[in-house]
């Protein structure tokens, strides 16, 4: 691998030279610009662990193809041992982060590539598999972190990608030539796209005969002549932007996944890397596959980020003296059940995983599913709950500057202190964090305002006329309404 250590991916970024746009100007170099930089320094882990001793068995793969020690990320799952590894991996990595890590979208994408065309060769005697086995050699070869890249503008959803007034709305084949394709259209949503070295296109729905100029699968390197790429805001990135280490939250590594458009004008892609070329009817079929390898990621790398929260939160009951009340140790219990079940399912999609006609492995696509619409329910209930124990002050905290400031910073330590023993900016520091894992104020407030969920339910319980409810009870059980305990 030529690219073999966290710094070695960091002097390749900017070796690279693309084209990336934030906020209307162009970015020089991703690995140092405090919009981006978090993100690539969380990516930057997955290389970091392929060199470490306790996770390098996890981190690292035996390519099928070559033989030699590989990224995971770059693999093709040979068995269900290989299945399973991936979501111990992604455990592991968000609990470095906290944050996202950015391969797993173009680790799905090679592995849906690899056994879908294998079979359209068998139907069409193409050799697609032949062409993509030589650049995922490449991929391995260099270490290169790859976008997948899938989700379509999509335009006016009610018509399909031939149906669109604008034919870009979806990417498609502008120019067949002798020597290779001419593309147009873009992706939405690119997670890692500005730190990846190559974009693995893919088409984003089932197609029928209309779309064949649609039904696409290639592979560009990211600074082809003609792509652009545009980073996408995220929230508090004004605060990592100015480098407030304390405010930002998690100021290392990115908050969500670095996204991006990248639009695509008229970039020629050469025949080798062309591994799907009008085969709408196996558009379906790829798309399924990649959607079942990228749900069945979930509960790994978000129970990491459960594990990062619930920590956060329980020593944040330490900082503030709650932590021995029964209701808050009964919610960090519910918050650790959540997150475990979440990565039960991906374990156990990984356990009942099984063959593709290639040989390549597959996640059982059903229980896959289930662990993802879990983790759209657990997620926001662990996100609520700790919410609820930090309490309100996530919502309204001063800044940095106010507790550095020389008139009021002594006013901040004061009236933000908690257990005598425990310093204050550590409170403040563990709250942003907290704060910058579950969206922000706007879920305290609704927690918080007019008062924490305890207090109502202990006036709920105050006035839910127990009494009298208990002697609805013993009438129908015929007990005498005067007993008493």
């Amino acid at each position: 691998m030529k690219i073999k250590t966290a710094q070695d991916y960091l002097k390749s970024l900017r070796k690279l030279n693309h084209t990336v746009y934030y906020k209307g100007k162009k970015i020089k170099d991703v690995t140092r610009h405090p919009a981006t930089a978090p993100h690539v320094r969380a990516a930057a882990v997955t290389y970091a662990l392929a060199n470490d001793p306790e996770y390098k068995d996890l981190a690292t793969a035996v390519s099928h193809l070559t033989g030699k020690i590989i990224s995971r990320f770059t693999h093709v799952h040979q068995n269900v041992e290989d299945l399973i590894k991936k979501v111990k991996l992604l455990r592991v990595l968000g609990q470095k982060t906290g944050s996202c890590f950015q391969r797993c979208v173009g680790l799905d994408g090679i592995n849906a590539v690899y056994s879908v065309a294998f079979e359209i060769d068998q139907k069409h005697k193409t050799d697609y598999l032949e062409r993509f086995k030589k650049w995922l050699i490449m991929i391995q070869e260099e270490n290169y972190m790859v976008v997948g890249a899938m989700t379509d503008p999509k335009g006016d959803r009610s018509k399909g990608p031939a149906q669109q007034f604008d034919p870009d709305q979806y990417l498609h084949i502008a120019e067949r030539r002798e020597d290779g394709l001419v593309i147009r259209g873009a992706k939405l949503h690119m997670t890692g796209g500005v730190n990846s070295h190559e974009i693995l296109i893919m088409p984003t729905t089932a197609m029928d005969e209309k779309s064949k100029d649609y039904a696409l699968v290639c592979a560009i390197p990211a600074n082809a002549p003609g792509v652009t790429m545009i980073f996408g805001r995220q929230a508090n990135d004004n605060r990592k932007e100015n480098r407030e280490r304390i405010d930002a939250g998690n100021p290392v590594f990115g908050g969500v996944g670095g996204e991006a458009v990248i639009a695509f004008e008229n970039v020629f892609v050469p025949w080798d890397r062309v591994f799907m070329n009008g085969e709408t009817e196996f558009t379906g079929l790829l798309v399924y596959r990649f959607a079942a390898h990228h749900r069945a990621n979930y509960g790994g790398c978000k129970t990491g980020l459960i594990d990062v929260l619930t920590g956060a939160v329980a020593y944040l009951t330490q900082i503030q003296g709650t932590e021995k009340a029964s209701h808050v140790r009964d919610k960090i219990t519910e918050m650790i059940h959540l997150g475990e079940t979440l990565y039960s399912s991906s374990i156990a999609c990984a356990a009942e995983g099984c063959p593709t006609p290639s040989g390549a492995y597959m996640v059982d696509t059903m229980l896959a599913n289930v662990g993802k619409q879990n983790v759209t329910r657990f997620h926001f209930e662990v996100a609520r709950l700790a919410a609820d124990l930090a309490g309100g002050f996530l919502a309204t905290l001063p800044s940095e500057y106010d507790l550095k400031s020389e008139d009021v910073g002594g006013l901040v330590k004061k009236y933000f202190s908690g257990v005598a023993h425990l310093p204050v900016e550590d409170r403040i520091k563990i709250g942003r964090l907290i704060e910058s894992m579950t969206g922000g104020t706007a879920l305290v407030e609704s927690m918080h305002g007019a008062g924490s969920p305890q207090a109502q339910r202990v006036m709920i319980l105050r006035e839910g006329e127990l009494d009298k409810k208990m002697k609805l009870a013993k009438a129908l059980a015929g007990i005498p309404p005067t007993r008493e305990k």
